[in-house]
């Protein structure tokens, strides 16, 4: 199993986005990383549903550059957030001060949550749990802190995506290594050591304990070579791919091989 600690320094260099999206640490530079992020996946808002939080519980888990926890304290929740590094939570209460917004953020564990049973009406996480060492014992405790009746909305890493496929082409068969597996090639060459990837089948057992779970599947930028996500595989290929790349296609024909695999269910 990964080491957490590794994960934490990972993401401690730099909160999920800040050198792609983050043009300076001001209203005006979070503003524009809000913009930048929900051009990228305009399918956030309505998933998250920001908008009818007001007067709830929320809890987000991995707050990250904080733009969706901005949209929650906005809409008027009652807001907690907790994200592994102190990066994060340093960005996200900056953002929040700046605008005279509140919300309890700190640095706290997903596989360990410092809160008790029952506590949230609705706990949110965008592309977080997937990089815990231990993605189970998140979920279950995104179930523990769920008011009976509560609601929880998450996006984790779907297997059978077009980027999986682009990284097991460069790192895999075209390194000689064509028996690489997708779980390898998300753990060493996707963001943090130790990345997983789930189908729908198994992001639905990691909360069989909970009703109505759903799940779908989006393109992400990622997929699509929109944005300069990913700057970490840059090279000539890469920016052939970038200009030759059937966007209109893949939308049409590919929708079921994206890499945001979306699961909301109820406690």
């Amino acid at each position: 199993m990964t080491s957490k600690n590794a994960v934490r320094d990972f993401w401690n260099e730099a909160a999920c986005g800040e050198s792609l999206l983050l043009p300076s640490r001001d209203t005006e530079g979070f503003a524009a990383q809000a913009r930048a992020r929900y051009l990228l996946e305009p399918y956030i808002p309505p998933f998250a549903e920001f908008s009818s939080s007001k007067g709830l519980d929320v809890l987000e888990i991995g707050v990250g550059l904080g733009a969706d926890h901005e949209s929650f304290a906005r809409a008027g929740a009652t807001l907690h957030g907790i994200d592994l590094t102190e990066r994060a939570v340093e960005l996200t209460g900056r953002r929040l001060a700046l605008q005279g917004l509140r919300s309890n953020v700190q640095v706290a564990d997903a596989e360990a949550l410092p809160f008790a049973d029952g506590s949230f009406d609705f706990v949110y996480s965008w592309g977080v749990i997937h990089h815990s060492p231990d993605t189970p014992a998140a979920a279950r405790e995104i179930l523990r802190v769920l008011k009976p009746g509560g609601r929880f909305r998450l996006m984790i890493y779907h297997r059978w995506s077009l980027v999986g496929a682009m990284l097991w082409l460069r790192y895999g068969l075209l390194k000689g290594r064509p028996f690489m597996t997708l779980a390898e090639v998300y753990a060493t060459y996707l963001e943090s050591p130790g990345t997983k990837a789930f189908t729908s089948a198994e992001a639905k057992r990691l909360f069989e304990a909970a009703s109505d779970v759903s799940t779908r599947i989006e393109l992400s930028h990622g997929d699509l070579l929109e944005s300069g996500a990913g700057q970490r595989h840059r090279g000539p290929l890469l920016t052939v791919a970038r200009r030759v790349w059937p966007r209109w296609l893949l939308r049409r024909a590919c929708g079921n091989l994206g890499l945001f695999l979306l699961i909301s269910g109820t406690k």
